[in-house]
């Protein structure tokens, strides 16, 4: 988790001023005093609405940035089990499991399978189909297109088909 003072919600808000933080992390702070000479038509009140607004937006960011780095699947979080309750899911992957010995060979050519995907398309196919994920609640946490999404995942199901054709 990173720092919290170093977090833009907590500047702001311990800032008697409204920071602007830049893509280069410099940022500077718009004082009551610089506003109102800025703006001879505003007055103090204008400055306090505009400081709460400015730290409701640093905090709803902070939030959802929170939420974004919870939710992402790391792949050394994917345990075998996982990858197991994917391929029985999966008609391409598992026909019938008669035995551990084959179970793992399943697994294993499971495994196969996923390595040909892309980092984006495996991260998706696994949000999708171990995470239980709907296309709409991945598209809303990376921020993307719900179509793009929908059709990353139909790539995928269709690279795995083809990879286990082969086999």
């Amino acid at each position: 988790m990173k720092n919290y003072r170093n977090n833009d919600y907590a500047l702001n808000k311990q800032s008697d001023g409204i920071i602007y933080r830049f893509a280069d992390g410099s940022f500077f702070t718009v004082t009551l005093a610089s506003y109102l000479a800025e703006n001879p038509g505003k007055t103090e009140d204008d400055f306090y609405r505009l400081k709460e607004l400015s730290d409701s937006d640093y905090l709803e960011r902070d939030r959802r940035e929170y939420q974004q780095i919870r939710k992402n699947v790391s792949f050394e979080r994917i345990t075998e089990a996982d990858i197991y309750s994917l391929a029985l899911q999966d008609e391409t992957a598992v026909n019938a499991l008669e035995n551990t010995e084959q179970r793992q060979d399943k697994i294993e050519l499971l495994n196969e399978a996923l390595n040909t995907l892309t980092e984006t398309q495996r991260r998706r196919y696994l949000m999708h189909h171990v995470e239980g994920l709907s296309t709409h609640k991945i598209a809303e946490i990376e921020m993307k297109d719900h179509k793009s999404i929908h059709e990353c995942l139909q790539a995928s199901e269709k690279k795995i088909k083809k990879y286990f054709s082969k086999g």
